[in-house]
């Protein structure tokens, strides 16, 4: 009995050995060297990174809100649950089948029963063929478990992006609302001043249509503005994960910048796929992938199954064997699964073809951004002195009656929409930088240049 045994596991080992020789894995990714996904942060050794103290008595900034999102929003939240997942799938790839137990009596009720017993029958059997896909099955919930944990931390790394670009933008409209307030603020006393003149038989009503049509323009602005403002100050406070009635403070003295250093682009462009997180994660995402092509190929050995089998008849002769179980692979080889997974795997290969492909475009388009921008913002920074001295002038000419008062507030309307074009555009240019930080998969220093004056 033991050498029947012995044969029939050589002959399965043989089987697994054909097939695995057989197997022609499609190496079209190299490992990413990120064997350890989660290290203590005391085994850091960067000299960049610092101590980060936040006191909120005296307002938040870009850095200090991308903290408050990763630890408070709940959208984070949910998308770690993902981790509990995988490793429950991880845990499940480690577990073995079960024996399985049997045991029946067959009572003797009827018929020449002299002589007779009540026969039994005991059964002790395992799945053995469970152990051919089992490796692979452990290596592709291990894999999948480091491709959670990346994707986790590429979204982790949005949010933080997205909570330092929506201070960038309330910091930029609360400075337009600024611009358009003291506007209006001035139009509103130059149409009281009007109104006077015109019941004084000073001026016009001409001119006073004019002002108060000056007037109303920049009261719009100033209205649609704040309007702008306020939803924005509801956008962070959703990233921050508080309360919509909650008023985030920022820290006072935050400018916007009029000019941004970028590295290099080949700098930026070389080494992308082993830099954004994204990127590694379907590496990691397409090597699990190949696991369970391996696994689904391996499938294909038959099931088989070995019992101890100890029974007792009625003419109490009793027995002592084995039974070996086949599922012979005629039909059925497994074949829709492999053809699936390998389906799958080409997906996954050319997605992250894509992302890459997309990746290096971004970069070169947030470049090309920033570029544009800050010649744009140059412009818009000597057009201001411009205006301004064009404003003088006819403020001066309006006095002596040499133009009109429509000339004068047409002037005065250039220069307050110029004011607010140049802070949209500094504000563009730090979302621009930011397009370039979530491409490039790189933390810019010239984010620094968001701070106190």
């Amino acid at each position: 009995m033991c050498r029947i045994i012995r044969r029939s596991l050589e002959i399965a080992c043989l089987f697994v050995c054909g097939l695995s020789a057989n197997l022609w894995p499609v190496e079209a990714l190299a490992d990413p060297a990120t064997e350890i996904l989660r290290i203590p942060a005391s085994r850091i050794r960067n000299p960049e990174l610092k101590s980060q103290v936040m006191d909120f008595r005296s307002g938040i900034g870009p850095d200090e809100a991308a903290t408050i999102a990763l630890y408070s929003n709940p959208a984070l939240r949910a998308i770690r649950d993902r981790r509990g997942l995988a490793v429950a799938q991880l845990i499940q790839a480690r577990i073995l089948p079960n024996v399985v137990v049997s045991y029946g009596r067959d009572y003797v009720t009827g018929g020449n029963t002299a002589g007779a017993t009540t026969a039994y029958n005991f059964t002790a059997g395992w799945e053995f063929s469970a152990l051919v896909p089992f490796l692979p099955k452990q290596t592709a919930a291990r894999k999948n478990l480091g491709s959670v944990d990346l994707d986790i931390a590429w979204q982790e790394w949005q949010m933080a992006e997205n909570a330092r670009t929506a201070v960038y933008r309330v910091v930029a409209l609360d400075a337009q609302v600024a611009r358009a307030r003291e506007g209006n603020r001035g139009l509103q006393e130059s149409t009281n001043a009007m109104r006077q003149a015109v019941d004084a038989h000073e001026k016009t009503v001409l001119e006073l249509a004019a002002v108060e049509s000056a007037s109303q323009d920049s009261r719009a602005t100033m209205l649609a503005l704040e309007q702008d403002s306020e939803r924005q100050q509801l956008g962070l406070n959703k990233i921050l994960g508080v309360e919509s009635e909650m008023k985030v403070r920022l820290r006072d003295g935050l400018t916007l910048p009029t000019h941004l250093d970028f590295p290099d682009e080949h700098d930026l462009l070389s080494n992308i796929e082993s830099r954004r997180l994204d990127l590694l994660g379907l590496r990691q995402g397409y090597a699990s992938q190949d696991a369970v092509v391996r696994a689904a190929i391996l499938a294909q050995f038959p099931k088989m199954s070995v019992a101890f089998v100890r029974a007792k008849d009625n003419t109490d002769v009793q027995s002592t064997g084995f039974s070996v179980a086949v599922d012979v692979p005629i039909f059925d080889r497994n074949q829709g699964v492999i053809a699936t997974e390998r389906a799958t795997r080409q997906r996954l290969l050319d997605e992250y073809n894509q992302r890459v492909f997309e990746a290096r475009s971004d970069i070169a388009t947030a470049m090309a951004d920033i570029r544009s921008l800050d010649r744009q913002v140059a412009a818009a920074a000597e057009a201001l002195p411009v205006l301004e001295r064009l404003l003088n002038s006819a403020q001066t000419a309006m006095e002596q009656r040499n133009v009109d008062v429509l000339s004068y507030y047409t002037a005065r309307n250039n220069l307050l929409q110029k004011r607010i074009q140049m802070i949209k555009l500094q504000e563009q240019l730090l979302e621009a930088h930011t397009a370039l930080e979530i491409a490039s998969g790189r933390y810019l220093p010239t984010n620094k240049v968001l701070q106190p004056r």
